[in-house]
């Protein structure tokens, strides 16, 4: 086994080491100061996977229904947020966490899952393109009660989503070749720098998760209950289609990319306690869509 299989086959094991560590050390908050350039690379990286020929076979009308899918998140993590009853900095992590882009590895797993790997990879560049206008606007109008900079948001999804993501397919489109010798080490690089903002995060949130085991415990419960709807919705719009269409549409509406929402939320200086549900989101949502991959290619 070689450290890009023990990065990736190990990521749910890194995330919980990462998430310890910073219970354990606040100190390691200091991460956070580089939120946007770790994430300009976590992006990039993954995005060199991604040819111009995986999206020639993809119908219009099945993006569609996966982005409507997408659009409904934020709303039910509101819903989510409201039933909890928690404040309102944790509502806006909440309607972040269910308005990012789907998870980075949500192609892979769909190829675990033998489901439709080019939808799902359409979907999230699709949705990551989109997320400049979405996530402002749709955190603005669910903020509810805290004052959120739509400008710093906009400016992080530019910089270190949408800026990193077209120049890394332009690199692949202009030199194939070159960029496809090393496939196999950009989603380690990408799953390195997961692990590393979490990390980061977590230990920003130490004190209050340290202190305060009814809120983790009440996060957690909307967190569970986020994913698994998103998984609902996922299969909802789909269920018309054929068996590799409707995994491709469960996994990218149900994982959310918790270290994209992670990272935006404190390089858009928001509250950090907004970043602790992107943080228990992430330990949930890899066990989960690790058990659905194992499922569906069983069910094959």
């Amino acid at each position: 086994m070689n450290v890009t299989d023990l990065v990736e086959d190990y990521l749910l094991l890194w995330i919980l080491v990462s998430v310890g560590l910073g219970i354990a050390m606040p100190s390691v908050a200091v991460v956070t100061r580089a939120s946007t350039v770790i994430l300009a690379v976590m992006i990039g990286s993954i995005s060199l996977t991604l040819s111009v020929d995986q999206f020639d076979q993809i119908r219009v009308r099945t993006v569609g229904l996966i982005l409507l899918g997408h659009v409904t998140m934020p709303f039910l993590a509101v819903g989510v947020a409201h039933g909890l009853g928690v404040s309102p900095a944790l509502t806006v992590g909440f309607v972040i966490l269910g308005a990012v882009t789907p998870e980075l590895v949500t192609p892979v797993m769909t190829e675990l899952a033998d489901g439709d790997t080019a939808l799902a990879t359409t979907a999230l560049v699709v949705i990551g393109v989109g997320s400049v206008g979405f996530i402002p606007a749709v955190v603005a109008h669910l903020a509810g009660g805290i004052s959120v900079p739509t400008l710093p948001i906009v400016e992080q999804l530019v910089v270190a989503v949408v800026l990193p993501m077209f120049v890394a397919i332009g690199v692949r489109a202009w030199q194939p070749d070159r960029v496809g010798e090393y496939d196999a080490y950009y989603p380690a690089i990408s799953a390195t720098m997961v692990v590393l903002i979490i990390g980061g995060v977590t230990a920003a949130n130490a004190g209050v998760i340290r202190s305060n085991q009814t809120l983790l415990a009440s996060v957690a419960a909307g967190v569970v209950v986020l994913n698994g709807l998103g998984y609902v919705v996922g299969f909802l719009v789909s269920h018309w289609g054929d068996r590799p269409t409707r995994i491709a549409s469960i996994l990218s509406v149900g994982m959310r990319d918790f270290a994209v929402a992670a990272a935006l939320v404190i390089a858009a200086g928001l509250p950090t306690i907004a970043s602790l549900p992107a943080v228990v989101f992430g330990v949930v949502e890899m066990a989960t869509s690790a058990g659905l991959a194992s499922w569906f290619g069983r069910a094959d």
